[in-house]
């Protein structure tokens, strides 16, 4: 019997999509496949990775664990979401200044994560980044540059006047 499609409506980087979708899809596949948004990777399908995450209704989900139905009605951002028309978001362009990367494959889930932590929190204890950046795995890094970079979008989001 095939999967049951089931409508729904999302708001995904500020655009409205009245989409229908089988019962099982996963959000992962519904943005890379559906809406072509394939900042969003896909890495371990077991939501231990990271590589996945992104917000819904401002908190972090982890896209490959999270069916397309559950988020009827959420609003969504993706990393391609973040950056606006005068360049790259402040942590986005932290990442970029302080080598927060180097195959770039987890990046988005790191961006993501720390988007969220300096929105709810603009100045993070070195615990509370510590376990912002548990919830991904890198396998390139050291995580030293990565913690970097957190610490200077701290510095660039207050300047922008982002954050809580």
């Amino acid at each position: 019997m095939p999967d049951a499609e089931i409508p729904i409506r999302v708001t995904v980087n500020g655009v409205e999509y009245a989409e229908t979708v089988p019962a099982r899809m996963l959000l992962s596949d519904f943005l890379r496949h559906r809406l072509r948004l394939t900042g969003t990777h896909v890495g371990c399908e077991h939501g231990v990775c990271g590589a996945c995450t992104v917000l819904v209704d401002g908190r972090p989900a982890r896209s490959c664990l999270t069916f397309a139905v559950q988020v009827d009605g959420a609003e969504l951002r993706t990393i391609e979401g973040l950056a606006g028309e005068d360049g790259l978001h402040p942590v986005q362009q932290a990442f970029h200044e302080a080598h927060g990367m180097q195959c770039g494959f987890c990046t988005p889930g790191f961006v993501m994560s720390v988007t969220d932590l300096l929105e709810r929190n603009p100045h993070p204890s070195d615990e509370e980044v510590l376990d912002c950046l548990s919830g991904s795995l890198c396998r390139c890094t050291g995580y030293a540059s990565i913690v970097e970079a957190v610490r200077l979008a701290e510095k660039k989001m207050a300047e922008a006047g982002h954050g809580a």
